[in-house]
């Protein structure tokens, strides 16, 4: 059985289909309304601690060895960056806690401005 329009109309055959209203369902525990995020949270994400950069010569990499000192474009006591899947979202102090290295977050990216970076 095929649909046919005739001059704009549905032929007597056709059905008009019967759609619900989208109604707004109540946000999750967390606030958001963003659906429920349980499906994501178990995800693994890379997280980095960047120190600084540096741009070196494929000369200058072959003369490296033990001992050499790699000069970054970061000043000593300049916050690093926090880094997941590589996407900036804080900046940190190396802490020391209970004789293994981890970081003090000093400042969050907004939501806003990660999304923006993104893009």
């Amino acid at each position: 059985m095929s649909d046919q329009v005739v001059d704009g109309t549905l032929s007597d055959e056709a059905q008009a289909a019967a759609l619900e209203e989208l109604q707004a369902s109540p946000a999750p525990r967390g606030g958001s309304a963003d659906g429920n995020l349980d499906v994501i949270l178990d995800v693994p994400l890379s997280l980095t601690l960047e120190v600084g950069r540096t741009r070196l010569s494929i000369r200058e990499l072959l003369k490296l060895t033990q001992g050499s000192v790699i000069e970054l474009d970061r000043v000593a006591g300049e916050p690093l960056d926090v880094m997941i899947n590589g996407t900036l979202v804080a900046h940190g102090e190396v802490v020391v806690v209970n004789d293994k290295y981890g970081v003090r977050l000093t400042d969050v990216v907004s939501p806003a401005e990660r999304i923006r970076r993104l893009r």
